[in-house]
C-alpha cells in the first residue's frame, strides 16, 4: 500500500496545541539541527543577509543561530506557547501585534527586528503578508502537514520563494505501515512530483 495507510490521517490544530501543552514535543531539538549545520552552504549559497523561512517552526533554536549570522528569520506556528517559549528560552525581548487581514493571528517580533514569528495557520499566510524568501528550512513541516494538504502546502511554499531561493528539506525514511505518523512518510518520488 505504500503510503496508503497514512493518506487519510488528519491531525487537528487542537492536537498540535496539546502536544505543546503536555510537553509531547520529542520533535523539538535543544541543540541546533546537525543537518542544517552540515548543509548550511546549500541554503546560503554564498549569500549573506538572507530572508529565511521556518514553516511550522515551533521553538527551533536554529532561528536564533541564523539570525545571529545576520539573516532575517520568519517563522509560523499555530502554537503561541511554542513561539513565546522560543523568545523566553533565547532571552530575547519581543513585541506582539495583530496581523492585518488575518483574524486572530499574532505577530511576535524580536526587538532587534530580525526574527518575526507568526502565530496562525500556515495556510493563512501569503507573500502579500510575509513577502518572499531566499531560503526555506523545512525540517518537520512537509512531513507534519496532513497528507491530504500536502499539495496545498507545497503550492504555498513555492509562492513564497524568491527567484534564486534554496529549499532545504528533511524527510524521514521508515515503513509507513508500522507507524501512523506524524512525522509522515513522504518518499522522494512524491517530493519530486509535489515540487516539480
Amino acid at each position: 500500500t505504500g503510503t496508503g495507510a497514512q493518506k487519510d490521517r488528519v491531525l487537528t490544530v487542537e492536537e498540535w496545541l496539546q502536544k505543546w501543552e503536555t510537553g509531547a514535543t520529542a520533535f523539538h531539538k535543544e541543540q541546533g539541527h546537525p543537518l542544517l549545520q552540515k548543509h548550511l552552504d546549500l541554503l546560503l549559497n554564498g549569500r549573506s543577509g538572507l530572508r529565511i523561512f521556518f514553516p511550522l517552526c515551533g521553538k527551533a533554536v536554529d532561528m536564533k543561530w541564523l539570525a545571529d549570522m545576520g539573516h532575517s528569520v520568519v517563522g509560523v506556528d499555530v502554537s503561541e506557547q511554542a513561539l513565546k517559549e522560543f523568545f523566553a528560552d533565547q532571552s530575547l525581548p519581543y513585541s506582539e501585534e495583530s496581523v492585518p487581514g488575518i483574524s486572530g493571528a499574532k505577530k511576535l517580533q524580536s526587538t532587534s527586528g530580525n526574527i518575526c514569528l507568526y502565530c496562525c495557520s500556515i495556510y493563512d499566510l501569503s507573500s502579500a503578508v510575509v513577502g518572499e524568501f531566499d531560503g526555506v528550512w523545512d525540517r518537520g513541516a512537509l512531513v507534519a502537514v496532513n497528507p491530504c494538504d500536502r499539495q496545498r502546502y507545497v503550492n504555498l511554499m513555492i509562492s513564497l520563494m524568491a527567484k534564486n531561493s534554496s529549499y532545504l528539506l528533511v524527510t524521514v525514511l521508515y515503513d509507513p505501515n508500522k507507524h501512523k505518523g506524524p512525522p509522515f512518510y513522504v518518499p522522494e518520488s512524491e517530493v519530486k512530483s509535489l515540487f516539480g
